[in-house]
């Protein structure tokens, strides 16, 4: 079974928000599926051609995101080889990706709450790119609604990310995704 962590914090006050690119991924793959609810997250199950996956999203805040992912680990005895989480980068411009494997948090809350709760950095991780922010806050950055051009790029690289989504659960392994898509 394969876990795909689409990662935003919950709330409509963050809908579209740069931090909750994760969420607008997930949303956009799942199309018109409806979303089940536990404590942790809302999540969908299902499977592509024989590989099951389980796709979440944390509905725990972004910085206690980890707990939702070892819960779906433990219950669903997922290997750390076996997740990918989606986030947002603000080391990358915006309309950039990059699947990274292996690597530390890079200062993103989200990522570090998973490290410390799985107690690794071996999962697979695709980083999209919002920019660094110009004369403000970092904090305060994530949480601004995406520009409109920002939305645009999501929208037109969506397919490609659902593509690596497909590869990823149909078994491709980290070092061929990354270089495939990279």
């Amino acid at each position: 079974m394969k876990l795909i962590i689409g990662l935003g914090n919950p709330g409509k006050e963050y809908d579209k928000t740069r931090h909750n690119v994760g969420f607008l991924i997930a949303d956009s793959f799942v199309e018109d599926n409806k979303w089940s609810k536990n404590e942790y997250a809302e999540y969908i199950s299902g499977e592509l051609e024989t590989s099951k996956f389980i796709f979440i999203k944390p509905k725990i805040f972004m910085n206690i995101s980890g707990k939702a992912v070892n819960h779906f680990m433990k219950y669903y005895k997922i290997d750390v080889k076996d997740i990918l989480v989606i986030h947002d980068d603000l080391d990358l411009e915006s309309g950039m990706f990059k699947l990274k494997h292996n690597s530390n948090s890079g200062g993103h809350n989200g990522i570090q709450s998973i490290i410390d709760s799985i107690g690794t950095n071996e999962f697979l991780r695709l980083k999209v790119g919002i920019s660094k922010p110009k004369n403000q806050e970092a904090s305060e950055f994530v949480l601004k609604k995406l520009p409109k051009k920002d939305i645009l790029m999501l929208e037109k690289n969506q397919e490609t990310f659902n593509n690596m989504i497909v590869d990823f659960i149909t078994g491709v392994n980290a070092e061929d995704l990354m270089n495939k898509y990279n």
